[in-house]
């Protein structure tokens, strides 16, 4: 019923899904592109070689132990773009389910104890009306059966976009950006999701917070990465 008030648009085309009761139109089931291996060990940007690491991977010390992206963003970046400042929250169902598809195995390996969305910050949150990672995190855990943890991570700090912004400037825009909004942290192993990895430097400083909490096994998972050589 509900779909018949509200029809479900496309996260391709953003039109009206046909056929009706899909999540994605038939004619636009090829327009995401999946990253296909080989891609970085550590960060999972695809690779155009048959090297290990990515060269910023190679440079950097990472927070986190390992991370999976499922597309490549060049070719779902309007998507990403709506379902952020769109409304288009219901993105999320098909994004979620089609982690659960081709990243089920990698989730199953880690075996985590809760899936964390990175936290807006509650200005931004209010303006916005919801936040795109929590909404991704919840996808997922409703097609794996993972808990989400939406309220322990917290964002503190408004920082500005980091699209403009060099690897230092990221550092120092983040610095001291999360806390961890309870004195106890009993999860071991955790997932933390984002909408999309660039340079990994939200990630880090979210895995940093998160390490110095006593979490042990720290991992990552986006919709969308970059392509590196």
């Amino acid at each position: 019923m509900t779909q018949l008030v509200f029809p479900r648009r496309c996260p391709a085309c953003d039109g009206i899904v046909t056929p009706f009761g899909e999540k994605i139109c038939s004619g636009c089931l090829d327009k995401f592109r999946i990253i296909a291996p080989p891609w970085c060990m550590k960060c999972g940007k695809r690779l155009a070689n048959e090297s290990q690491f990515c060269s910023d991977c190679e440079e950097a010390d990472h927070s986190f132990i390992r991370g999976r992206s499922l597309y490549e963003y060049t070719s779902v970046a309007m998507s990403v773009y709506k379902f952020k400042y769109g409304a288009r929250r219901e993105y999320a169902d098909y994004y979620g389910e089609q982690i659960a598809e081709y990243l089920g195995d990698f989730i199953k390996r880690i075996n985590p104890d809760a899936l964390i969305p990175i936290p807006l910050y509650g200005p931004k949150l209010n303006k916005r009306g919801y936040n795109q990672a929590e909404e991704l995190a919840k996808a997922i855990g409703r097609y794996t059966g993972i808990s989400v943890e939406s309220k322990l991570l917290k964002r503190i700090k408004n920082t500005v976009p980091m699209k403009l912004l060099s690897r230092d400037e990221r550092r120092s825009n983040l610095k001291k950006a999360f806390i961890i909004s309870r004195n106890s942290v009993k999860l071991r192993t955790i997932i933390i999701i984002d909408d999309i990895y660039t340079t990994g430097t939200t990630l880090d400083e979210a895995a940093r917070v998160f390490r110095e909490a006593g979490v042990d096994n720290i991992y990552f998972i986006t919709l969308a990465g970059g392509y590196s050589v």
